[in-house]
């Protein structure tokens, strides 16, 4: 080459390609949304039948299925890359939380906090104001899980999970606990499928016969068993997995709440999720999404790799002594995101310890299924004390049966 010229320098790589957009907002409109019958709009969800209800005609009708968009029904094994809802976009930190909306009926302007609310009365008309068009937020997702366990279900529920567990309950909690204090809530979700291929290696034992051998007075029993390489390589198909999207629900630090609680309702009929209408979350609470797909991703492959792992173990009865893994690998092939609000009955309650700090306790009802779990504040010294006497009691036992030669 003449002096001085320069190598050629290949070009950098192409950055990886980013997730597909599906657009779920397609077709929605902001503003006054009005019953097909009458035009009212004073708009609820009816428990009872999951449907949305006119409460002026009484006429009711079904949002449309949130999974319509083929490019969100698609086989998961068809699955390549990352496709997403367009609810599940990355949260814009800049993006305002206080909008304006300009009532149809009346011409006022109206304002809508999503940090509160998706919804809003207009102060002359009275007519209620709906915003269903996604904002980069988190507040309007792709899909909604109406309610179908009523309140009073809830209600008994909760009284009955408090009433089994009275006995070590702390006494402030017994005289404060309210069971008619439960909220509905909205929680955020995101619902992930997963097309994965599993591959797993190491070192499994079958055993071939046991025998005792005896070694002066005493005797042990030995074991001898095959040992064979074991590998499974496989394709997963992970339908529905759910993972909490809310910053405060995804801290497990059980020092400070007992959030785990949430997830030991699951799962959730997803399957049976409609289009998101803020007119579904009227009369309840909602809780805005502020994790992108991005913070999640480390967690759905955490589960993904336990999907995986239970899977194998259903092809291991041969090797009844068990099996080491020595390598591990969950290899994503395609994913899909939609963001949900999916429905939860909450009853909460605050301990306040004698050290000044507080501690949150849950009791929470899977509004769809009725599963119900949660939290009750401990009576310490209580515990302690049959806890004592137990292990006085088993100390006893264990002595006289030592000295009758039992």
């Amino acid at each position: 080459a003449a002096a001085g010229a320069r190598a050629a320098v290949p070009p950098p790589p192409p950055p990886p390609p980013g997730p597909r957009v599906v657009r779920t907002d397609e077709g929605a409109v902001d503003g006054l949304t009005r019953c097909e019958r009458c035009g009212s709009t004073e708009i609820s969800l009816n428990v009872a039948t999951g449907r949305l209800r006119c409460s002026y005609c009484r006429y009711e009708w079904q949002g449309p299925s949130a999974l319509a968009t083929s490019d969100l029904n698609s086989p998961i094994g068809e699955l390549s890359g990352v496709v997403i809802g367009s609810g599940s976009a990355d949260i814009i930190p800049s993006t305002d939380e206080v909008l304006t909306f300009k009532c149809s009926a009346c011409g006022a302007e109206v304002v809508i906090d999503t940090n509160e609310s998706t919804q809003a009365r207009c102060h002359w008309c009275r007519n209620t104001l709906s915003m269903n068009q996604q904002v980069p937020n988190g507040a309007v997702p792709d899909m909604v899980l109406p309610f179908r366990v009523p309140k009073d279900d809830a209600v008994a529920r909760i009284a009955e999970f408090v009433k089994k567990r009275t006995f070590f309950a702390h006494p402030v909690f017994k005289r404060e606990f309210n069971p008619e204090n439960v909220m509905g809530v909205y929680l955020p979700y995101m619902v992930v499928d997963v097309n994965a291929r599993a591959s797993l290696a190491g070192q499994g034992e079958h055993q071939t016969r046991s025998y005792t051998v005896k070694s002066g007075d005493s005797r042990r029993r030995v074991y001898d068993a095959d040992v064979y390489d074991v590998v499974r390589d496989f394709t997963v198909h992970i339908d529905d997995l759910t993972v909490e999207s809310s910053r405060a629900r995804l801290d497990k630090d059980a020092s400070r709440n007992t959030n785990n609680i949430i997830n030991s309702i699951l799962p959730f009929d997803v399957e049976n999720a409609v289009r998101y209408d803020s007119n579904y979350l009227s009369g309840f609470h909602s809780e805005r999404r502020d994790s992108n797909v991005a913070d999640l991703t480390p967690v759905a492959t955490v589960q993904a790799q336990d999907v995986a792992r239970h899977a194998a173990n259903q092809t291991l009865e041969f090797y009844d002594r068990g099996v080491r893994w020595d390598h591990e690998r969950v290899d994503v092939v395609g994913q899909r995101w939609v963001s949900a609000y999916l429905p939860v009955w909450l009853y909460s309650y605050q301990q306040r310890k004698s050290n000044g700090r507080s501690f949150l306790h849950y009791v929470a009802v899977n509004a769809r299924t009725g599963e119900t779990m949660g939290s009750v504040p401990v009576n310490q010294p209580k515990l302690l004390a049959v806890a004592g006497v137990v292990q006085v009691v088993g100390t006893i036992l264990f002595a006289l049966i030592m000295l009758t030669g039992g």
